[in-house]
């Protein structure tokens, strides 16, 4: 029985991991190591597949329904936006998410950003590289107001680290009742940030923070979005950077990867990121884990 592993960190040396599955006695099949597959190379691995250790690659519903023995698909992060549900699950596949897995190295980036924006560091950078010596005075952490959308497993991950450089936290989030921060909600929280994070799954109906949204927002604000640039209307977003109420704008996962080129990405203000979330060799290793124990008990039962 045939397994299929497409994540780039686990299909381009190996991971060990994946020992358990051909200690198991599954083949392992790895149509494009060290990338991303395209999905041609996905709809002539697929069939024969029982089950599909999945990275961040679309899989829809042309790939699905070539995927003639496939039980389940478990992903090796935290998200499964890019897998369409619906096939899946006329088809009767089961899909699985590592949830949790990525959750330090995600917050620990998020924080590493917020502190570059409070502190104006990268256009500070790049005008030092172009030669010019010009200091701006930034802002300290502590006593700022960190506003997180989204309080699950890296949002409550962020709220620690935040608290121990003694700012103050409050977050939004419609699925949570009781939380150890003050729960608020999103306009409230958008209007009285400081710093605001991002962290939920995109929206089928559109843009989180369109025009609306972020008009609200504080100036100077910090603005981090280590989830899906999706949630952001692009537009918008572009116009109140130019206009300079928005301190710094960061995006590390995109809908599409690697981006297009585009006008907001070139903004000094902008810091866009190659999904460094999880990549850490800590969240890698403990994605790979999650995603191959949640395969095996599924193929089990």
């Amino acid at each position: 029985m045939r397994i299929l592993v497409t994540p780039r960190s686990m299909s381009a040396a190996g991971s060990p991991a994946l020992d358990r599955l051909t200690a198991a006695g599954y083949e392992i099949v790895t149509p494009s190591p060290g990338r991303q597959p395209t999905t041609e190379e996905l709809l002539e691995a697929v069939p024969g597949v029982v089950g599909w250790v999945a990275g961040v690659e679309p899989i829809g519903a042309d790939v699905l329904a070539r995927a003639d023995r496939l039980r389940v698909i478990s992903r090796n992060g935290a998200g499964s936006d890019a897998i369409d549900a619906r096939a899946a699950a006329d088809r009767g596949v089961l899909v699985l998410t590592a949830r949790g897995a990525n959750a330090q190295g995600v917050a620990e980036l998020a924080l590493a950003l917020a502190l570059m924006g409070l502190r104006g560091l990268p256009e500070a950078a790049d005008a030092l590289r172009a030669g010019t010596w010009r200091r701006s005075t930034g802002r300290e952490a502590a006593g700022r107001t960190l506003g997180i959308v989204g309080y699950g497993a890296i949002g409550r991950r962020l709220a620690g680290l935040a608290r121990g450089l003694e700012m103050t936290v409050v977050a939004h989030d419609p699925f949570v009742t009781a939380a150890d921060v003050p729960l608020l909600p999103l306009d409230d929280l958008l209007r009285t940030s400081e710093v605001v994070s991002l962290h939920v799954p995109p929206s089928p109906g559109g843009p989180l923070l369109g025009a609306a949204e972020l008009a609200l927002l504080r100036d100077d604000v910090v603005l981090l979005n280590t989830a899906r640039s999706t949630l952001v209307d692009e537009a918008a977003l572009l116009a109140e950077i130019r206009s300079g109420r928005i301190a710094f704008y960061s995006v590390d996962a995109f809908d599409r990867e690697p981006p297009a080129p585009s006008e907001l990405l070139r903004e000094a203000r902008v810091l866009p990121t190659p999904h460094l979330g999880a990549a850490t060799a800590e969240s890698s290793r403990r994605a790979a884990e999650a995603a191959v124990d949640n395969l095996l008990a599924a193929l089990a039962a």
